[in-house]
C-alpha cells in the first residue's frame, strides 16, 4: 500500500491538503468523493519521503510588469477547471476557486476578470478571448465546446494537448541542458586560460625570441588580442546578433533562416518532425472538438514558427477550401514526412481524419524524444572530447614553451 498526497476542494470551494494510503490513484478519487471532496491532483509520496509541508510564504521582491502567465501555468489552470467542472460545479464557482487556489498574480488577475465577464452574460469563450494570455486554439476548442454543449470533453482535450505538448518542451530541454552546460564550461575555461593564466607567462617568454615555440606564440597572441581587444570582440558579437535579429524581423529574412535551418544535416530533420508533431496534434485536436477543417487550418499556421512549414499550409488551406482535402496538398509541398502524408490520406479516406492526425503527432513526438537522445549521446563525449583538446592545446603549448628554456644558450 502506497502514500498519496492530494489537493482538493469541498462543495464550498475550500482547498484541502492531505495525504491518504491507498493501493493506487482510482481508490483515492473515489475516497475524496465520499468525503464530499473534488481532487484536483493526485501524486503518489516516494518510499522515506515525507510529506511536503505547508508553504510558508515569504516577502517577495516587487516585479515590475507583474509575473508573466507561462504555458505551464495555463496547463495547471486547466487541469483544475476541469476537474472542477467534471465534479459538477457550476462555471462560475470553478472559476471562483480557481481565483482563490492560485498564486500567481497575474493569473489570479486574469481569472477574476473572466469571472466577472461570464457573471456579465458573456460565454466563458468570449471572455478568454478578451484576455492575451490565451492562444486562438485555446479560445476556439472552448467555444466549440460551448456550442456543442461538450465543455467538458472540450476542457478534457484542451487539458491533454497543453500536458503533451509540454511533456514535450520539457523532453527536449531536459536532453539539452547537459550539453549547453558543457558548452558554457568549455568557453568559461578557455577564456580563463586566455585571460589569467596565460599572462603569468607572459614576462618569462619575453626575452625569447623566437626560441618560444610556434604553438606557443599563436596561444600567447590569441591571449594578448583578447585581453587588449574584448571590447572589439564583443562589438563585433553584439553586430552579428544585431544583424541576424534584424534579419529574422523580416519576413523575408525569416523565411530564408527557417529554410537555412531545415537543410542542416540532422538538426533540420529534428526540427522538421517537432513541428509535424505540434501542427498535427493541434488540428486532430481541433478537429475532435468540433472546429471547423478551414478554421483549424488556419489557427494552425499561425502557431507554426517555421515559415517554410507555415507558408506550405497556406498552400494546404487554399487547397482544402478548393475540395481538395489536405493530403494531396500536403504531399505536393514537400515539406512534410510522407509518412505523415499516408496517415492523414488515410484518415480522409476512413472518415478519422482526427484520430489519424493524433496519431501522426504521437509516432513524431516518439521519433523526436529517440533522435533527442541518440543526438544528445554523441554530443556530449564530442564535446568532452573537443574541450579536452582545447585546454589541452593550450597547456601543452606552454609546457613545450617552458621545456624550450633548457635549449637556450646561457
Amino acid at each position: 500500500m502506497a502514500q498519496f498526497q492530494y489537493r482538493a476542494v469541498d462543495a464550498q470551494g475550500k482547498l484541502v491538503e492531505g495525504t491518504i494510503d491507498a493501493t493506487e490513484v482510482p481508490v483515492v478519487v473515489a475516497r475524496l468523493h465520499d468525503r464530499g471532496l473534488i481532487p484536483l491532483n493526485i501524486g503518489e509520496v516516494a518510499a522515506g519521503a515525507r510529506p511536503k509541508a505547508r508553504r510558508i510564504a515569504l516577502p517577495q521582491l516587487p516585479s515590475f510588469g507583474g509575473r508573466r502567465v507561462k504555458r505551464r501555468d495555463l496547463l495547471i489552470m486547466t487541469q483544475e477547471l476541469t476537474a472542477l467542472v467534471s465534479a459538477g460545479l457550476p462555471l462560475d464557482r470553478s472559476l471562483a476557486t480557481l481565483a482563490d487556489l492560485t498564486d500567481h498574480a497575474e493569473l489570479k488577475r486574469v481569472i477574476t476578470e473572466v469571472l466577472h465577464a461570464v457573471q456579465g452574460g458573456k460565454s466563458l469563450a468570449e471572455a478568454l478571448a478578451a484576455q492575451k494570455v490565451f492562444p486562438p486554439i485555446y479560445v476556439n476548442m472552448v467555444r466549440a465546446g460551448e456550442a456543442g454543449g461538450f465543455l467538458e470533453s472540450a476542457l478534457q482535450r484542451l487539458e491533454d494537448y497543453l500536458d503533451r505538448s509540454q511533456q514535450l518542451r520539457d523532453d527536449v530541454s531536459a536532453a539539452l541542458t547537459y550539453p549547453v552546460l558543457l558548452i558554457c564550461i568549455l568557453g568559461g575555461s578557455l577564456v580563463f586560460l586566455l585571460v589569467y593564466v596565460l599572462p603569468k607567462f607572459t614576462a618569462l617568454f619575453a626575452d625569447m625570441g623566437k626560441a618560444v615555440p610556434l604553438q606557443a606564440r599563436v596561444v600567447i597572441a590569441a591571449s594578448d588580442l583578447l585581453r587588449a581587444y574584448w571590447w572589439v570582440l564583443l562589438g563585433v558579437v553584439g553586430l552579428a546578433v544585431g544583424a541576424i535579429r534584424y534579419s529574422m524581423s523580416t519576413p523575408r529574412g525569416r523565411y530564408g533562416w527557417d529554410q537555412w535551418k531545415l537543410r542542416i544535416p540532422l538538426v533540420g530533420t529534428l526540427l522538421r518532425k517537432m513541428e509535424v508533431a505540434t501542427l498535427a496534434r493541434t488540428l486532430g485536436t481541433l478537429l475532435k472538438s468540433g472546429v471547423p477543417l478551414l478554421s483549424s487550418l488556419s489557427m494552425v499556421r499561425e502557431i507554426v514558427r517555421n515559415q517554410v512549414i507555415a507558408r506550405a499550409l497556406g498552400e494546404v488551406e487554399v487547397g482544402a477550401r478548393e475540395g481538395a482535402g489536405i493530403a494531396a496538398p500536403l504531399a505536393q509541398s514537400g515539406v512534410f514526412p510522407q509518412l505523415a502524408v499516408q496517415m492523414i490520406g488515410v484518415g480522409e479516406e476512413t472518415g478519422r481524419l482526427d484520430e489519424l492526425l493524433l496519431k501522426v503527432a504521437d509516432h513524431f513526438d516518439r521519433e523526436v524524444r529517440t533522435a533527442i537522445q541518440q543526438f544528445t549521446r554523441l554530443l556530449e563525449p564530442a564535446l568532452i572530447v573537443i574541450m579536452g583538446l582545447g585546454v589541452g592545446s593550450i597547456v601543452v603549448s606552454m609546457l613545450s614553451a617552458i621545456f624550450s628554456l633548457n635549449d637556450l644558450p646561457m
